[in-house]
């Protein structure tokens, strides 16, 4: 379809299942943040503010703890996109908040605050 070979391998190296080893900085992060950020909106949704703007590390490696909980969510992928950046798993989660802290009305996730 036309796409550079970095999209494609940046893709394909975000599941372990293609053989595709991550190596750039965006293959990296891409893996590191996809499944996070996702459960950091499930962990914000079920606050009773329904938002990310109250929501801490602290409660994400929480939630990560219960098996329950967005229970599809590989808790070892969460892990080994925190490694692969280089951070402690708390700094990562941190700086995913952050980040999605700054789009929380795009994405749905001011709540009620």
């Amino acid at each position: 379809m036309g796409y550079p070979e970095w999209v494609t391998r940046a893709i394909l190296s975000h599941a372990d299942y293609s053989g595709v080893t991550r190596e750039s900085a965006l293959e990296k992060t891409l893996f590191a943040c996809d499944e996070l950020s996702g459960f950091i909106s499930a962990a914000a949704l079920v606050r009773p503010s329904k938002s990310i703007l109250d929501l801490e590390a602290s409660s994400v490696i929480k939630r990560m703890k219960d098996k329950a909980f967005a229970r599809a969510v590989p808790r070892d992928d969460l892990r080994k996109g925190a490694e692969e950046l280089g951070l402690p798993l708390e700094t990562h989660i941190t700086n995913v908040i952050g980040f999605m802290r700054e789009r929380a009305d795009e994405l749905g996730l001011r709540g009620t605050l």
